[in-house]
Formats: C-alpha cells, structure tokens, sequence
C-alpha cells in the first residue's frame, strides 16, 4: 500500500510529538528537587521511594539515639513524618496528569472484509486509519495549564515541608522548656519541704506558733500539685512532639537536650524583610501557578469553542489483487456548543484567584510586620530576664543568706528569696521559649511560609502557692 508524502509527513510528525512529550515527562526524582530547592531543606530522597514502609525510617534511629536538638527534631520529622510524606506523594497527581495531558490522541483503525460469490478468492478489503486532529492540536495548551498545576503542587509540598520545620521547632522548644521548668519547679519543692520542716522544728521548740506550721505545710501541698501539673504538661508536649515525629512503639524512648539555649546579645535583622517574604513566599507563587492554569485552561476552551473537531482518515481498499488508497476530512461545525459556559467558569475562576493574590501579599506584609514586632519583643523579654530579673533575684538570695548568717533574717525569708529566685528563673525559661519560638516562626515566614506562632502555657509563679511566716 502506498502512501502520499504529505500523509507520511504528517504520521511523523505525530510520532515525534509522542516521543517528544515521553521526554519532557517529569519523574519523582525531579519534583523532590525542586521542593528541596524550594524549601531550602534537605529532603531525604527515601520520602520519594516507590513503597510506602509501615516502619520508622532506618536513617532516624541514629539520630533518636542520642539527645534531640532542634535541627535533629526537623531531620527525623523530615525523615518520618506521615503527613509530610502523603503531600509529598500527592504531587504524583498533579505529575500523573501532566503526562497524561501531554499525551496525543490513539489513531482508530477500521478493518472491512466482504467476501463476494460465496469464496475467498474474491474477497473485497478495505482498512481505515483515522486520527483526531483536533485534541493533538488542542494537546499542547492543556498541557501547559497542567504544567502550571503541577508547579502549583509543587509550591504547595514545599509549604507543607517549611511549615512542618517550624511546627516541629515550635513543639521542640515547648517540650525542652517544660522539661527545664520541671527541674526548677522540683528544686522549688524541695525549698517548700525545707520551709516545712523547719517550721515543724520549730513549733516543736516553742518558737513559732501554729499558724506558721499550717501555713508552710499549705505552701507545700500547693507546690507539690504544681509539679505534678508541670509534669503531665511535659507528657503533653512529648506526645506533640512525637506525632509530628511519627513515632511510636519503641522509638518512643528518646530524650531532649538539657537546656533551652540563652538568647543572643544582638538580634539580627535582615535588611527589607517585606520584600524578602514577597519574593520567597511559597503561597504567591503558588497562586501564581494556579493564575497560570486557569489562563491556560480558559484559552483551551476559548480555542476549543470555535475550533471545529477535526479527523483525518487515511481509506485504503483491495479488490481483484489492486489497492487503491483515498485520503478524508471529518469535522463538526462550532455553530452551538461554542464552550462558552466552560470559558466563563474559568475566566471567573482566574480573576477569582487574582483577587486572592493580591489580598494574600497584604497578609504577607502583615504577617512579617506581626512575626517582627513578635520577635523583637520576645528577644528584648528574654535579655531583660537574662541581665535584669534573675541576677537581681540571685542577689537578693545572697544578701538574706548574709542576713540570716548574721542572724538578722530568719529561715523563713531565706528559703522565700530561694522560691523567688526559682520563680525569676521559671520566668527566663518561658521567655526564652517565647524567643526561639518567635524566631523559628520569623525564619518560616522569610523561608516563604506563614505560620501560626504556638502560644506558652505560663504557670503560677511557685513562690505564690504560700506565703512565708518570714517574721518568725
């Protein structure tokens, strides 16, 4: 069977187009590439496997093997979190059907067979290849408003791993505090306990009256159940902390870093933060994807709406041991269906999400300004309390102690000035938490994602649970 140039011209053409879109079909490879480039994190390329394993990740267990930090915290949340690794997937969709958009149409293929006279020596043949050349020419703009999509999810997975880093920092520093406050708190305890017993002693002897005894054993009941409401917080911001972790079972048992670190002298700023936010924010340049798509899927259905459905046929017959070969032209006028309902639905979708845009950057610009003035306030509490409020309070303690050695203050005030000191350094703790905290949700947005900052749950101050019979 012979076939004209141009039809030849034209299956090649064909092919290579297949072949072409085949190529540029991105792999899941690439598309964690990108979100590392887009989240400045170090993926592990084990979130992009071909199996989802029930386990915790082999690579975590050296790290839960030694006391957390923070930046271990986000390397096993990174490494292990279920979330995170199911949004990392769900890109596969917006990948899946970038490929498929970019794929053309399957030829159809007809085959005839008509015997004549009752035999098959005269049998009549035809064959019939037709193609649809309407959806490969309408192929390349769906394909683009995919892409576009895909992009989109990509921006949005990134999101998803810069927001995950700040929850998992946030959680961190609320665990590592509450644990440090229990220590100090215990230590409070303790001071409550001597408190009561001297008193105890000295009701024996004759020295204080009764009141005092009932006020210090007061005192300390009050402190032990603050303790013990310290330490079913600290479980709390365990539990937190490992479901964003994702462990269980025996990965439970790991430990944190003593001490929540001090705050820095001098709090760096980076310069024009607004416009740093704008250019790095993941959520505009996500909604600038999905811009992209609608534009895209908009001139799909304008350009399909007066475009009318196109196939070509190749017809090819055999009869008395002769082909002869025809070629034909079907298509469908646009006089009715003309997609304007669909080109509407998107045109309202695309100025739809331009509104969003813009109202999105004024959030941005907000959000900057709020993690800011946050940061700076929290940075100014946290040295305040570092420079100002627990040496002072230490100072106060060394000079009762003085007094008391001079025996011009009594064990009363002595153990009180120790409570408050406790107090002073219960305070610094927080503060330092609302510090890294703060920091960590500045870092998030400026890494190009809001986040909502986790607030401190402050406790009563332990000095309070009583006072003092500090004349006796």
């Amino acid at each position: 069977m012979r076939i004209d140039p141009w039809r030849a011209r034209l299956l090649a053409a064909g092919l290579s187009l297949s072949a072409a879109a085949g190529c540029a079909a991105p792999s899941a490879a690439s598309d964690l590439g990108r979100i590392r480039e887009l989240s400045r994190l170090d993926l592990p390329s084990s979130t992009a496997s071909e199996e989802v394993e029930p386990a915790t990740t082999s690579d975590a267990r050296p790290l839960l093997s030694r006391p957390l930090t923070a930046d271990a915290a986000v390397r096993v949340a990174l490494l292990n979190n279920r979330e995170l690794r199911a949004t990392l997937r769900e890109v596969g969709v917006a990948r899946g059907n970038l490929v498929q958009a970019g794929v053309l149409p399957n030829p159809e293929l007809e085959v005839q067979v008509t015997p004549r006279q009752g035999t098959l020596e005269h049998t009549r043949v035809e064959l019939g290849v037709e193609f649809d050349l309407t959806s490969a020419i309408l192929a390349p703009l769906g394909e683009r408003a995919a892409r576009a999509d895909h992009e989109a999810a990509r921006y949005r997975a990134a999101g998803a791993v810069v927001e995950l880093g700040y929850s998992v920092r946030a959680a961190f520093y609320a665990a590592q505090a509450t644990q440090q406050r229990l220590a100090l708190a215990n230590r409070a305890l303790d001071a409550f306990a001597a408190a009561r017993d001297a008193a105890r002693a000295l009701f024996e002897a004759g020295n204080v009256p009764e009141l005092d005894v009932a006020t210090q054993e007061a005192g300390y009941e009050a402190a032990r159940v603050a303790v013990a409401g310290i330490e079913l917080e600290l479980l709390d911001r365990r539990e937190q902390l490992q479901r964003l972790l994702g462990l269980s079972g025996a990965e439970t048992s790991w430990r944190i870093a003593d001490e929540i670190p001090h705050a820095p002298e001098k709090l760096a700023m980076p310069p024009r933060p607004e416009a740093r936010a704008l250019s790095a924010s993941l959520e505009l340049a996500e909604l600038r994807s999905r811009l992209e798509a609608a534009a895209g899927r908009a001139g799909l259905a304008r350009t399909a709406g007066w475009l009318p459905d196109l196939s070509v046929g190749v017809r090819g017959e055999r009869e008395d041991e002769a082909w002869r070969v025809g070629a034909g032209l079907r298509l469908t006028l646009p006089l009715f269906d003309r997609k304007q309902g669909a080109t509407m639905a998107h045109t309202a979708e695309f100025d739809s999400l331009l509104e969003r845009y813009h109202g999105r950057a004024i959030d941005v610009r907000s959000a900057v300004r709020a993690a800011q003035n946050r940061l700076a306030s929290a940075h100014a509490r946290a040295l305040h309390h570092q420079r100002v409020l627990v040496p002072a309070r230490t100072r106060v303690l060394e000079q009762t102690l003085l007094q008391y050695n001079a025996m011009q203050a009594g064990v009363f005030e002595l153990l009180q000035a120790r409570r408050e000191q406790l107090d002073a350094e219960l305070a610094q703790v927080d503060a330092l938490r609302d510090y890294w905290t703060s920091r960590a949700a500045f870092d998030a947005i400026l890494a190009g994602r809001r986040v909502e900052v986790m607030g401190t749950i402050a406790p009563a101050p332990m000095s309070g649970a009583a006072e003092s019979g500090g004349g006796h």
